[in-house]
């Protein structure tokens, strides 16, 4: 950083409002579209997007809570969604891949669940190579595929007991 440069603002966690709810659904859209196309095509893309299916999934979780902002300053640069014991959903805006924001977000939910339970959960496509790769790197255990309609999906976990 040179002399004159601004410091990025610190980055925070923190439940979201119902007035977050518009930037949470361009936020996990544009995610979709930007990252998801690689490995579930265009065709499925373009369907969970334009459905709304994608916002219905947000906005219901923000309704009964358990959706995070993952913030730097006043804007919102990725969200995570908690239900129960499980990592529902986590994602970073596709232009702040890459700067340590998903390991911070990560970490503010393995927090948040072991403190409640002895064993927490997530799950990720098979295919989502980079999210495997670091889901794993993170120290979470994979298990067995899941069994289902849609694309194969693997379970991870994460114990109290680990580091």
């Amino acid at each position: 950083m040179t002399a004159g440069q601004d410091r990025p603002a610190p980055l925070t966690v923190r439940p979201a409002a119902p007035e977050d709810l518009d930037a949470l659904q361009a936020l996990a859209r544009r995610t979709i579209d930007a990252r998801y196309r690689a490995f579930l095509g265009d065709e499925a893309v373009d369907w969970f997007v334009g459905s709304g299916a994608s916002d219905a999934h947000v906005k219901n979780h923000l309704e009964r809570g358990g959706v995070h902002c993952l913030r730097r300053g006043d804007r919102i640069v990725g969200l995570s969604i908690l239900d129960g014991p499980t990592v529902d959903l986590m994602m970073v805006d596709p232009e702040h891949h890459g700067r340590g924001l998903g390991l911070f977000l990560l970490r503010h939910a393995e927090e948040t669940l072991l403190a409640r339970y002895a064993t927490v959960r997530l799950e990720t496509f098979t295919a989502n190579t980079t999210a495997v790769a670091f889901y794993e790197a993170c120290g979470w255990h994979r298990g067995e595929p899941l069994e289902g309609e849609g694309p194969d999906r693997v379970e991870y976990t994460r114990s109290r007991t680990e580091g």
